[in-house]
């Protein structure tokens, strides 16, 4: 479910209290683990974590006028998750963090990137802490113009 919210204040407000408080602990992990660089906005009706426009003038390659995707944190309809792109873009990274979050002793449900949790406990934040500072924001830039350059794609290089 995305939101109309404007702020991340205003979208924390509309979450019932239960999310609300799972959501926030998540939050601040992620702020607190974040690289410098990276931004918290609003992004897809979503709590987003982003590398500005000033640093990567590119933007998202999928919209330029967007700014690239680092992760996202959101309730939806069913779950709670967090988008996770550099896991997603790196499957050193992946592995490293499938194995993290067993080794904590939860169950792992998630997809190329998003990972869904019911509730707070579900979550090994540590872990999430860990995933948020492991990758610079000058090496995710990077990370990303390599896959792009590489990329057979069309919509990848017309970006360029």
């Amino acid at each position: 479910m995305t939101s109309n919210a404007a702020t991340v204040e205003a979208y924390l407000k509309s979450l019932p209290a239960e999310r609300r408080v799972a959501i926030n602990a998540v939050r601040q992990v992620i702020l607190a683990n974040l690289p410098m660089g990276y931004e918290e906005c609003m992004s897809y009706g979503m709590i987003g974590y982003v590398v500005p426009h000033r640093l990567y003038p590119a933007g998202y390659h999928c919209d330029p006028k967007l700014p690239l995707p680092y992760a996202n944190l959101a309730s939806q309809k069913h779950h709670m998750a967090l988008y996770l792109m550099t896991v997603y873009g790196d499957p050193a990274t992946a592995q490293w963090f499938r194995k993290a979050w067993q080794a904590a002793g939860k169950k792992l449900n998630m997809g190329k990137c998003c990972v869904r949790f019911k509730k707070l406990e579900d979550v090994p934040l540590d872990v999430v802490g860990q995933v948020i500072a492991r990758v610079p924001v000058a090496n995710y830039i990077a990370r990303v113009e390599k896959v792009l350059t590489t990329s057979s794609k069309p919509a990848a290089r017309k970006s360029k």
